[in-house]
């Protein structure tokens, strides 16, 4: 099965060094370069077009624009690209959802993609009114899932559920096509959601081996459910024309962050309820002392991005050649999407389209189609 790659929008800000921006503070590092207006996120979303990306990922909290509105604007500045635009169940009706997601289809033409993310850090989910503990707000999930993939079915919906108590929901019309639904979650409450509800089940960058073991779990739920999924990872990338030459930018993104900095993030994202952030917190050990090589935690794979940022906190770094090994690497295990980033977007956007994706072409791993294969019910 070919690859999918996505990018990402950073509509939290941009710039040259690792932009401290997550969930429940975003005042704790530096000040982005470059804010996010939407014409430089438009210089983004239209590279990220160009350079043969599927898709751009958006995240979702008060620490960026929100991601509805921010993609729709960018809709007229494309013609093919896809939004994955991350939601948080639970903080708006499952019939309204549904109802933004039909309506975005239609304008967009069939180019959104949902990214449920259910919410690991109590302080962000606070901040939205949302006082329901980590396995509830999973639980929440699945019947919000539930209800709006019936709605898109096109029949009026009645549901009565611990969360959710529905009569009658209909819309205008189902979305066309319906969206793939994207669903990350490391828990023992995640998995059996996403095997139930997802499309394709994204995780962040933790080594191959790692990767694969939940793969496995996530698929043999999968299987009892007589469904299958595609798999995804979230990553960053540091591709240049040498190995040195990349090593070099990691170590340059490093030295840039301040010890204390280091400290109140880890500080902060040690506390998380997300059983997927204190994996990423697992993988560097918290602490700069390591240099940038003793971050590397695989070969080609540095976690030295998680010191400070949460989520998705470790980068491909190496050739283009040597990404594009581990990507393979990746691929083996049975990730088939990866969802990218790096600092600048704009232009690590380019470092990775123009030399990576070049040799997973010539290696027979990018198909001929852009759209995302919608592989379950």
């Amino acid at each position: 099965m070919s690859l999918t790659l996505h990018w990402f929008l950073p509509t939290s800000g941009d710039g040259r060094n690792v932009i401290e921006r997550f969930h429940a503070n975003k005042s704790l590092g530096g000040a982005a370069q470059r804010g996010p207006d939407i014409d430089y996120l438009a210089q983004v979303a239209v590279a990220a077009e160009h350079l043969g990306f599927t898709g751009v990922l958006t995240p979702a909290g008060t620490w960026c624009e929100d991601a509805w509105l921010t993609t729709a604007a960018l809709i007229a500045s494309t013609t093919r690209l896809k939004f994955l635009v991350a939601f948080r169940p639970g903080l708006i009706s499952p019939t309204l959802a549904a109802q933004m997601a039909a309506t975005y289809q239609r304008i967009s033409r069939g180019r959104l993609l949902l990214n449920v993310v259910t919410g690991g850090d109590e302080l962000e989910q606070r901040r939205f009114g949302d006082w329901l503990d980590h396995d509830q707000r999973y639980a929440r999930t699945d019947e919000f899932l539930t209800i709006v993939r019936s709605i898109w079915s096109g029949s009026p919906v009645d549901f009565t559920g611990a969360h959710y108590r529905i009569a009658g929901a209909t819309l205008l019309a189902p979305p066309d096509p319906v969206p793939a639904v994207y669903f990350g979650g490391s828990s023992a409450a995640a998995l059996p959601v996403a095997a139930r509800r997802a499309d394709v089940y994204l995780t962040w960058g933790e080594p191959p081996a790692q990767v694969a073991e939940k793969i496995g779990k996530v698929r043999a739920l999968a299987e009892e459910q007589g469904r299958r999924l595609r798999f995804g990872v979230r990553l960053h990338t540091i591709s240049r024309d040498t190995s040195a030459e990349a090593w070099a930018e990691a170590k340059r993104l490093l030295d840039a962050l301040d010890p204390g900095q280091v400290a109140r993030a880890q500080e902060q994202l040690r506390a998380s309820q997300s059983v997927g952030q204190q994996r990423m917190v697992a993988l560097h050990g918290g602490g700069l002392d390591k240099g940038v090589r003793g971050l590397e935690i695989h070969p080609n794979l540095w976690a030295g991005v998680g010191l400070v940022r949460g989520g998705a906190g470790t980068a491909l770094v190496g050739s283009h050649e040597e990404v594009a090994d581990l990507i393979e690497e990746y691929h083996a295990v049975g990730v088939d999407e990866f969802v990218l980033s790096g600092y600048p977007h704009l232009e690590e956007a380019y470092w990775f389209g123009e030399g990576v994706r070049p040799v997973l072409a010539r290696r027979g791993l990018l198909g001929t189609a852009t759209d995302s294969t919608l592989v379950s019910a």
